[in-house]
């Protein structure tokens, strides 16, 4: 008698890209699709009542991110396994999903084999990256210990990313830290730099992810 299929959760906003992913897996004979979800929310409760061997977790969904969701689905959800997928090269948000308990890290763009080992792997307990992934960790480990992303700002800069991600602008956060605005912005420019990111939103999504912005008094 063959094995069960491997039960499969897909969590993406993007509709084009999850029936992909649907069709993809009902093509394999070892995978079944048991659910979708198109932001973090509707992830977690598809997650409590479907019991995915394997959750596809997009890192980026309205409201609460990929990055946000992923303590509380492994809260709820400790049997299954949650594979990070992305858009975007390699970042502190994979070290970050590592830390927070991701099975791998796979990015949208990889090889149709490669997902499927991934997944494969992921459901056995084992934990497997992109190439492109797993040389950024790598690269990392060379470099030595690995702290949390934010561990690289100092307490101002920290406190900016807070209110960032608090959803605070920038005249807003000059008169709670009493900065001038030059003072934050020259700050903002900094603080990408550190977290190796592009963006303020993806300052935003890293501190988000770390616990920050959560209150705005």
């Amino acid at each position: 008698m063959s094995p069960d299929p491997l039960r499969v959760a897909i969590a993406d906003d993007h509709t084009l890209f999850r029936r992909g992913l649907w069709a993809l897996l009902a093509s394999v004979p070892d995978m079944e699709v048991c659910a979708e979800a198109a932001d973090g929310g509707q992830a977690l409760r598809r997650v409590v009542e479907t019991h995915p061997d394997v959750l596809l977790l997009d890192i980026r969904m309205p409201g609460e991110t990929g990055l946000e969701m992923l303590p509380r689905i492994r809260r709820a959800a400790p049997d299954t396994a949650i594979l990070m997928l992305t858009m975007v090269e390699p970042g502190p948000s994979v070290l970050l999903a590592l830390s927070e308990g991701a099975s791998g890290y796979v990015l949208k763009g990889a090889e149709q084999d490669e997902l499927l080992q991934a997944i494969r792997a992921a459901a056995r307990g084992q934990l497997l990256l992109g190439p492109d992934v797993a040389a950024a960790v790598t690269g990392r480990q060379q470099t030595g210990p690995w702290q949390a992303p934010l561990a690289q700002l100092s307490a101002r800069e920290r406190e900016v990313a807070d209110l960032l991600a608090a959803g605070l602008p920038v005249e807003r956060i000059a008169r709670r830290l009493g900065l001038s605005i030059k003072s934050v912005r020259n700050h903002l420019a900094v603080i990408p730099r550190k977290l190796g990111v592009a963006t303020r939103a993806e300052v935003i999504e890293v501190a988000k992810a770390a616990g920050l912005g959560r209150e705005m008094n």
